[in-house]
C-alpha cells in the first residue's frame, strides 16, 4: 500500500494523508462533488479533478499490482523465477513492460520452434550460437521424427533461435526505445476516393518523428487509415538495428544471420510498432478527452439568458423551418412551420415573413435563437430582414449539436409526446439559450460538438470523462429542486435516475418543496443520499434562506452560532461584519474548519449566486454578415465555438466558423490554444486570410500591426 501511495503522491503532488483521506471517504460511499465541497479540511482543499485523479490512479495501480502477482505466480509455477526477474517485474511501471517480461514464459500455441524443441533440437541451436565447426555434420546426430536430414534439423534449430531472440526482453526493450527516440511515422495517400472532401490532404505525404508526434495528428492518421484513405508505416534506421543485434551475436556462421534477420524484421519490429502506435493512440486519446472535457465544461458554464421570451428557430431547406416560442420559464407556448428560404416559392417566403412577424408581435418575442445547422446562413439573413421592423428584438446563433439526438430521445417523447421530432428540436434550441446547462444535460455529452475525433477515441473513457464534467458543473452551479428536470437532478451528487424521478413525482403530488428537510420524505432518498445531495439542491423561496445557498444542512447550527457571535438576528445585520470577518479566529470560536467557514461566508454574502454569472453572456445580433463583406485586417467580435489542438473555431456571424490557428493566437509562444481561449469566450479577432473558393476564413487574435 505504501508503495502505491508513494507513486500516487509523486505523480499528483499530493500528500500520503490526502490520498488516504480521499480513498477512505470514497470507500464510505461519499461522492467526488461532496468530498470536494464539504470535506475540504479533511482533504486539504483538493478539487474534483485531483480527487478523481487519486481514485483513478489508485484503481490502475491496483490493477497493475494484481497483474504482477498473477505473472509472478505463473513464472514461479514453472520454476523459472529468479531474483532479478522478480525485481524487474515488481519495479515495472507499465502494464506493457510487465507483459514484455512475461512473454518468454507465457503459454503459447504450438509453433515450429515448439516442435523442434520437442524433437530435441535445442542443443543444436546452442551449437550454432557457439559457432562450432562442421555444423552440418553435427546436425546429422539430431535426426528424429519430422526432421529426416541434418538440413531439416538445422532449419528446426534456426526456428528455435528465431523464437528465442524475438522473446529476448533486453533486445525488445532496445528496439522499442530506438523506435520511440529515432524512428518516424509516415503516411501516404492510399485511395483518393475514400477521402472525397480531401480532409486528410496534409497527410498524403507526411513524415514526423515518433518522439514529436502530436495527439491530433495521431488520431488523424488513425482515422485516415481506418477509412482506407491513408497508408501508415514506420521509417527505421534498420542498419543501426541490425548492427546492434550482430554485436550481441558475434558468431559468424551461415546459420546465425537468418535467425537475427527473421527475429528482428518479422517479430520484434512489428511487435514494437504495434506497441508504439497503441501508446501514441492512448496519449492522443487522453489529450482529446481532456480537451473535449474542458470545452464541454466551458459550454455548460455559458450564462443563462434569464427572463426572456425566446423563439427557437430550427432551419431547413426543403422541409421548412420549425419554430417554437417558449416563455421565460422555458414553457412551450406554440409551434409553427414556415418556409423562409429556397427552394420555397416566393409566395411561401412572403407568407413566412408574415407568420414570423405575427409570432414576434403576438407573444412579445425578445430573442430569436437560430440553430447553426443546415440552412442556418440563409435563415439568419431572413430573420435579420424581419428584425428591421422590430428594433427591440435580437437574434443569436445557437450551437445545435445534439439537438436532433435529444429530439428523437425517449425523454423528448415523454416531454412532448404530441410533437414531431423537428418541433422538439426547435424547443431544445430555444431552451438551450435560456439555460444551456439544464438543456444540455438531456443530451449524451458525446453528441455535443466541442471535441476533435471524439468518435475515434475509447468510448468508455470518453463517456466517463464527460459524465464527470457534467456532474462537476451541475454540482458547482447548484440545482433548483422545484424546477429541475429528472435529467438535471440525476447529475446531483448522491442522486440517480430513480430518485430524481421520485423527487419530480413528489413535488407534482405535494406541491413545491419549501425546505431541504422535506427531501427526506421522497421515496428511496435515504440518509446517505440526503447527505450527499442536500447542499447542491436549492429552494429559492424557502422560509430558511440557507436552503437557497451552498451551505450544507450539517452546518446550519454553525451559521446560527456565527450570527450569535456577531450579535446579528438576520443576514442583513450580519453582512457588514461578514465582509470584515477574521476567518481563523472566528473558525476557532465556533469550532468549525477554516475552509468550511470561508465557503459559508461566501454563500452568505451572495445567497442564491450562480457561478455562471461570472462568464460572458452570448453575443446578440440584429444584422447579418456575409463572407463577401469580409476584408483582410477587418476587426470583428465573435464567440469561441470549439477549441482543438491546432487552434480554435470562432462564430463571427457567417455560415462557417472562422479558424484561429495556434500560430495566430499570441505574440508569445504558447503550447496549446486552451492557454488563450475557451469555448463560450467572447473574443475580438482580425481577418487574417480569406479562401474565396471554399469560403474559409482564417482569423487572428493579434491585431495586424502587432503581427510578426
Amino acid at each position: 500500500m505504501d508503495k502505491k501511495y508513494m507513486k500516487i503522491a509523486q505523480d499528483l503532488g499530493v500528500s500520503l494523508k490526502q490520498i488516504d483521506t480521499v480513498l477512505s471517504l470514497t470507500a464510505e460511499g461519499n461522492t467526488i462533488p461532496f468530498i470536494a465541497r464539504y470535506r475540504k479540511e479533511a482533504t486539504g482543499n483538493l478539487d474534483e479533478v485531483v480527487i478523481k485523479s487519486i481514485i483513478d490512479l489508485d484503481k490502475s495501480l491496483t490493477a497493475l499490482a494484481d497483474r504482477k502477482q498473477t505473472v509472478l505466480a505463473k513464472i514461479e509455477e514453472q520454476g523459472k523465477l529468479t531474483d532479478a526477474l522478480r525485481q524487474a517485474i515488481e519495479e515495472a511501471e507499465k502494464l506493457a513492460d510487465v507483459e514484455e517480461l512475461y512473454l518468454p514464459y507465457k503459454e503459447k500455441r504450438r509453433t515450429r520452434a515448439t516442435i523442434a524443441r520437442e524433437a530435441g533440437l535445442f542443443p543444436l541451436a546452442r551449437l550454432i550460437l557457439q559457432n562450432v565447426a562442421d555444423l552440418e555434420a553435427q546436425a546429422e546426430n539430431f535426426v528424429a521424427e519430422g526432421f529426416a536430414t541434418g538440413k531439416d534439423c538445422l532449419a528446426g534449430a534456426v526456428d528455435i533461435l528465431v523464437e528465442a531472440i524475438s522473446e529476448d526482453t533486453k533486445l525488445r526493450a532496445w528496439v522499442y526505445h530506438e523506435i520511440t527516440a529515432n524512428s518516424s511515422l509516415l503516411s501516404q495517400l492510399k485511395d483518393q476516393a475514400a477521402d472525397e472532401k480531401r480532409t486528410f490532404q496534409i497527410y498524403y505525404d507526411f513524415s514526423e518523428k515518433v518522439a514529436k508526434m502530436q495527439g491530433y495528428r495521431t488520431l488523424a492518421l488513425n482515422r485516415g487509415e481506418s477509412i482506407g484513405a491513408l497508408k501508415v508505416s514506420f521509417e527505421h534506421n534498420l542498419d543501426k538495428m541490425v548492427r546492434f543485434f550482430e554485436v550481441r551475436f558475434p558468431q559468424k556462421n551461415a546459420y546465425i544471420a537468418e535467425p537475427i534477420n527473421q527475429a528482428l524484421k518479422k517479430k520484434i519490429i512489428p511487435a514494437m510498432e504495434r506497441r508504439v502506435r497503441a501508446e501514441l493512440t492512448e496519449v492522443a486519446e487522453e489529450g482529446a478527452i481532456a480537451l473535449f472535457s474542458e470545452n464541454l465544461r466551458n459550454l455548460l458554464l455559458v450564462p443563462p439568458l434569464r427572463g426572456k421570451m425566446v423563439l427557437g428557430f430550427d432551419p431547413a431547406f426543403r422541409t421548412g423551418a420549425k419554430l417554437a416560442v417558449v416563455d421565460q420559464t422555458g414553457k412551450l407556448l406554440t409551434t409553427q412551420v414556415i418556409h423562409p428560404v429556397k427552394p420555397a416559392s416566393n409566395a411561401q417566403i412572403a407568407q413566412a415573413k408574415i407568420d414570423l412577424a405575427d409570432l414576434i408581435s403576438q407573444y412579445g418575442v425578445e430573442i430569436i435563437a437560430i440553430g447553426n445547422g443546415t440552412a442556418s446562413r440563409e435563415s439568419e439573413a431572413f430573420v435579420a430582414e424581419i428584425l428591421q421592423d422590430f428594433p427591440e428584438v435580437s437574434y443569436v446563433i445557437v450551437n445545435e449539436s445534439g439537438a436532433s439526438v435529444y429530439s428523437a430521445s425517449e425523454l423528448a417523447r415523454y416531454e412532448f409526446p404530441d410533437l414531431t421530432v423537428e418541433k422538439r428540436s426547435a424547443i431544445s434550441i430555444a431552451r438551450r439559450l435560456q439555460d444551456p446547462l439544464a438543456e444540455l444535460v438531456k443530451i449524451d455529452p458525446k453528441s455535443i460538438g466541442v471535441g476533435q475525433y471524439q468518435h475515434d477515441v475509447n468510448q468508455k473513457k470518453l463517456s466517463e470523462g464527460l459524465d464527470f464534467v457534467v456532474d462537476t458543473v451541475v454540482n458547482q452551479v447548484g440545482v433548483n429542486v422545484n424546477t429541475a428536470s429528472p435529467s438535471l437532478l440525476a447529475h446531483v451528487a448522491g442522486l440517480n435516475k430513480t430518485i430524481s424521478e421520485n423527487i419530480v413525482a413528489f413535488r407534482e403530488e405535494n406541491g413545491v418543496l419549501t425546505s431541504r428537510a422535506q427531501l427526506k420524505k421522497v421515496p428511496r432518498l435515504g440518509d446517505k443520499a440526503f447527505e450527499q445531495a442536500a447542499g447542491f439542491l436549492r429552494i429559492p423561496d424557502a422560509p430558511n434562506f440557507l436552503d437557497n445557498t451552498g451551505v450544507h444542512p450539517e452546518s446550519y447550527q454553525a451559521v446560527q452560532d456565527l450570527f450569535t457571535l456577531l450579535g446579528a438576528n438576520d443576514l442583513a445585520e450580519a453582512t457588514p461584519q461578514l465582509k470584515a470577518l477574521n476567518i481563523a479566529q472566528t473558525a476557532e470560536k465556533i469550532n468549525i474548519g477554516q475552509e468550511t467557514l470561508k465557503d459559508i461566508v461566501a454563500d452568505l454574502l451572495k445567497p442564491g449566486r450562480d457561478l455562471r454569472d461570472e462568464f460572458a453572456a452570448p453575443v446578440l445580433r440584429q444584422d447579418v454578415l456575409d463572407f463577401n463583406d469580409l476584408q483582410i485586417g477587418q476587426k470583428l467580435e465573435g464567440v469561441v465555438r470549439n477549441v482543438v489542438d491546432f487552434g480554435a473555431f470562432v462564430d463571427i456571424g457567417i455560415h462557417e466558423d472562422g479558424l484561429i490557428h495556434i500560430s495566430n493566437m499570441s505574440k508569445n509562444f504558447i503550447k496549446h490554444p486552451s492557454q488563450v481561449v475557451s469555448v463560450g469566450d467572447l473574443v475580438t479577432v482580425w481577418v487574417h486570410k480569406l479562401d474565396t473558393e471554399r469560403e474559409k476564413v482564417n482569423l487572428s487574435l493579434v491585431a495586424p500591426r502587432e503581427s510578426h
